[in-house]
């Protein structure tokens, strides 16, 4: 947030949301003692971190006043190491291309990937999206015999879990158990009340929204969103996104960000009939 806050740029750096959810799923599936490094200066305030996920998958982030004095180097350095005693370990599972990524508009970010091996895969990975709060929000609207509100509690967790399974079958994201999410839910940065599901009379979560704070800059993140396939094409995820960007309103926020993959032609369209647009796109590196 701080970073962002230097630069004046939304994309920069990754949303403290994305983050919180990044840390998430490391710690639901690695290690983050072993997954994730932090460099602190000799006042003991954090200057830089890196992390290693699955893919295997590395990314860093340094705050402005220390970019390109060696922190990147070091920390490519450890995911190099860490990743070399996973193939080790492990070379089903790590066996892969290292992959790494950056904003289309970050020159020195691409220029030091290229510099150290990486190629630009050839296609767009995600397209970022914002909007603007200030202007007016439809009313959601959820079909009959559902229902628009927070997560109720950790009583709750077996079941937002089960959805996540529903929607992400494919993906790591969806590997999630309601013991875990109970947990994520006592994270910093989790708030419940943004949380939002749309409920279906017997207490299926139907769809739903994670929603983020960036008090800060004043800007809020909605991710992971989905509905669950039986439950599509009936008006909920647009529901929860309207929702989810009234309590980010209500919260100060003035405008809210979005990412979603290139190849989800679901996904863009919908954002867009809500108010999106696309202002950056983020790239896949391979190596």
């Amino acid at each position: 947030m701080e970073a962002r806050a230097r630069t004046g740029s939304d994309w920069s750096h990754a949303h403290v949301g994305l983050l919180a959810w990044d840390f998430f799923m490391i710690h639901c599936h690695l290690d983050p003692r072993r997954h994730i490094r932090l460099w602190h200066d000799e006042s003991s305030r954090l200057v830089g971190y890196a992390m290693v996920g699955d893919d295997p998958q590395f990314d860093w982030q340094v705050p402005p006043e220390g970019e390109w004095e060696g922190i990147e180097e070091a920390a490519l350095a450890w995911g190099e190491g860490l990743v070399a005693g996973l193939r080790r370990d492990d070379p089903a599972r790590w066996g892969g291309a290292l992959v790494s990524g950056t904003r289309q508009d970050d020159a020195a970010r691409i220029a030091f990937l290229e510099e150290h091996g990486f190629r630009y895969r050839g296609e767009s990975a995600e397209v970022n999206m914002i909007r603007s709060l200030d202007g007016p929000i439809p009313e959601p609207a959820v079909p009959e015999g559902f229902v628009l509100r927070a997560l109720a509690g950790p009583e709750e967790a077996e079941e937002r879990a089960a959805t996540e399974q529903d929607v992400w079958q494919s993906y790591t994201v969806g590997d999630v158990s309601g013991v875990q999410y109970a947990a994520f839910m006592d994270m910093p940065g989790y708030d419940r009340e943004l949380d939002v599901v749309a409920v279906a009379s017997g207490g299926t979560i139907a769809a739903y929204v994670n929603c983020w704070l960036d008090r800060v800059n004043g800007i809020g993140d909605l991710g992971p969103v989905g509905a669950r396939p039986a439950y599509r094409r009936r008006g909920l995820t647009r529901a929860v996104l309207l929702e989810g960007m009234r309590r980010l309103r209500d919260r100060g926020m003035d405008r809210v960000c979005v990412s979603t993959q290139v190849t989800n032609d679901a996904s863009r369209p919908l954002y867009e009939s809500v108010g999106f647009r696309v202002v950056n796109r983020y790239l896949d590196y391979v190596r």
